[in-house]
């Protein structure tokens, strides 16, 4: 089960796709509720996808990250929302290089998945929370992740494209221990074509302090940002 937010003005053509993975106990209404990219999607024309994790698949409605059977390309939960994605791609006519995947905690650590199993599907990743591909593997050691005990899976190989990622993660969190950020960051500047050039700055923004890490190629593409929000 999903639920897609299209706006207004997409008659006239969308400017991309936007899949977005709620947390554990969460629905697509309460992610949308809580987040403002359905009056972005009107400011920008794109379209967004709210996939439902079902009780029945997961007692707590999370995505299945930490099962190893949903870790891979081909199988389990990332085939059938890659699947999903395509679908969507193909009746607004959106190529890969418009097409996202983002997700909170549980959410973000299944975005994840999907940026390093079908980087021919998704251009770019965006994790809040979140946690690195392989960094569990059953129920026991998904707690152990999440304290900051995080298994080291290793890379799998690109079928495509290298994926950009953006990470939030805040340094207090004591639900999602933020080592896994950092984890979800070396992940996502393996397989590179060169050495990375590294940038950082120190700013504040609604009251919060924070750093904001880029990592680019020699082109000036950006890998990765990753943002270290302070508390």
């Amino acid at each position: 089960m999903y639920r897609t937010y299209v706006p207004a003005s997409a008659g006239a053509g969308v400017s991309g796709v936007i899949m977005m993975l709620h947390g554990c106990t969460q629905s697509p209404e309460d992610f949308a509720a809580g987040k403002d990219m359905n009056a972005l999607a009107e400011e920008h024309c794109f379209v967004v996808v709210y996939p439902a994790q079902s009780r029945g698949d997961n007692a707590q409605s999370c995505w299945n990250w930490f099962s190893r059977g949903d870790q891979r390309r081909g199988r389990g939960e990332p085939a059938i929302l890659a699947s999903l994605t395509t679908r969507i791609c193909d009746e607004h006519n959106i190529d890969r290089n418009r097409t996202f995947v983002a997700g909170l905690s549980a959410g973000g650590a299944m975005a994840a998945i999907l940026g390093e199993t079908y980087p021919d599907v998704f251009a770019a990743v965006g994790a809040h929370s979140g946690l690195p591909v392989g960094a569990a593997k059953d129920v026991p050691s998904t707690f152990a992740a999440m304290g900051g005990n995080i298994l080291d899976a290793p890379g799998q190989l690109q079928n495509g494209p290298r994926v950009r990622s953006i990470v939030f993660h805040g340094t207090a969190d004591t639900t999602v221990h933020p080592d896994n950020g950092d984890a979800i960051v070396r992940r996502a500047l393996v397989g590179g074509s060169g050495q990375s050039i590294e940038t950082s700055e120190r700013a504040e923004a609604n009251g919060r302090s924070y750093t904001r890490l880029i990592s680019s190629e020699s082109n000036g593409t950006v890998v990765v940002e990753h943002w270290r929000i302070d508390g």
